[in-house]
Order: structure tokens, then C-alpha cells, then sequence
């Protein structure tokens, strides 16, 4: 992987994806997302961490070196609830067969029914599958979460981040230890 994303999270970037997650994890079903696997081995939870935390290193370095002024808190949360779609696209069904093309739907209409959502929030879940959509984001913040779902995507597939230890233990979520504790139990 990109050698400055696999660093450890800025003070900044920890503390934004501690505080997003907590509340996330206490007041919706995220913690559900856990049960369910998005790439290779990697749960739609780990994920949907993993592209916030890339999509965080890239903002940072963007806004260090161009200096662009983004919505971080947007950014996490979008990135965050991208994929909220709550069910395993791998069962054998026939809704499921168009997954790629259709839980960005999903997953904003599951975000709505937990979060007032900002338009920022809605262009991330919405159009993070472009070109598979057709519609490209319309947002930088969109545009970054799109670029960091892929190399996430790719990582995960090819299970290079099975590399690095079991999900508790790899670098961010060591970071992120404090607000995985407030995960309810699944039902």
C-alpha cells in the first residue's frame, strides 16, 4: 500500500474517527456491519473504518500541500456510511446480483432513516461507486472517499491487510481501541 496510508492516524484524524464512531456505534446498526464480509476476509465494518482512515490521510496530505480547505467531519461520516447498506450481498438472491451497482441506495436510505445528513454526507454514500454508476461525485470530499474506497477495495481483496495482523490488532484500529469498546452487542 501507499507507504504515508499505512501510517498511524494524525492526533486530529484519531480524534475525528473516535468521536464519529462512537456515536455511530451507540445511536445506529453500524456495529450490524460487522456480521457481514465486504472483501476477501474484511467485514463491511472494517472497511467502511479502512476508507475513512485513508480518506483522511489523503484530505490531510491535500490540505498540507495544495492547501484545500475540506469538511473533515462530512468526510468521516460519509466515508463512514458509505457502504450502510445492512445485509450480505453474498447470499444467493436475485436483488443481490446487482449489489455494485445498487447499495449506494441502500445505504443512504438506511443512513437517512439514523442521521440528518448533510449534502456532503449524501454525495459521498451516494456516488462512491462511480464509474460503476455512471454519476461521479460532485464534491471533493466525494471524490476522495471514491479514490480511497478503491484502493481499499484492492488492498482488501488481494488481503494485504491480513498481513498486518487479526482486525483488532492492525495499526488504526489499535489507535481506535477506545470507541470500539461502545460497539453494542449484535442481537
Amino acid at each position: 500500500m501507499i507507504p504515508f496510508l499505512h501510517d498511524d492516524l494524525s492526533t486530529r484524524g484519531s480524534f475525528l474517527m473516535r468521536s464519529f464512531l462512537e456515536t455511530l456505534n451507540a445511536e445506529t446498526r453500524l456495529p450490524e456491519s460487522l456480521r457481514y464480509i465486504q472483501h476477501g476476509s474484511t467485514s463491511v465494518y472494517e472497511h467502511s473504518v479502512n476508507v475513512a482512515c485513508t480518506s483522511l490521510k489523503i484530505a490531510f496530505l491535500l490540505e498540507n500541500v495544495i492547501h484545500l480547505q475540506l469538511d473533515e467531519h462530512s468526510l468521516v461520516r460519509g466515508a463512514l456510511l458509505h457502504d450502510y447498506f445492512l445485509y450480505d450481498w453474498h447470499v444467493n438472491e436475485s436483488w443481490h446480483k446487482w449489489h455494485g451497482f445498487r447499495h449506494p441506495f441502500f445505504a443512504l436510505m438506511n443512513a437517512r432513516k439514523v442521521c440528518c445528513l448533510t449534502p456532503t454526507e449524501v454525495d459521498i454514500i451516494l456516488h462512491h461507486m462511480f464509474p460503476l454508476t455512471l454519476v461521479p461525485p460532485h464534491t471533493l470530499e466525494g471524490c476522495i472517499v471514491m479514490v480511497a474506497d478503491k484502493i481499499c477495495a484492492l488492498y482488501e481483496t488481494f488481503r494485504m491487510n491480513e498481513l498486518h495482523g487479526t482486525f483488532w490488532q492492525r495499526r488504526w484500529f489499535a489507535q481506535l481501541r477506545p470507541c470500539l469498546a461502545t460497539i453494542r452487542p449484535i442481537q
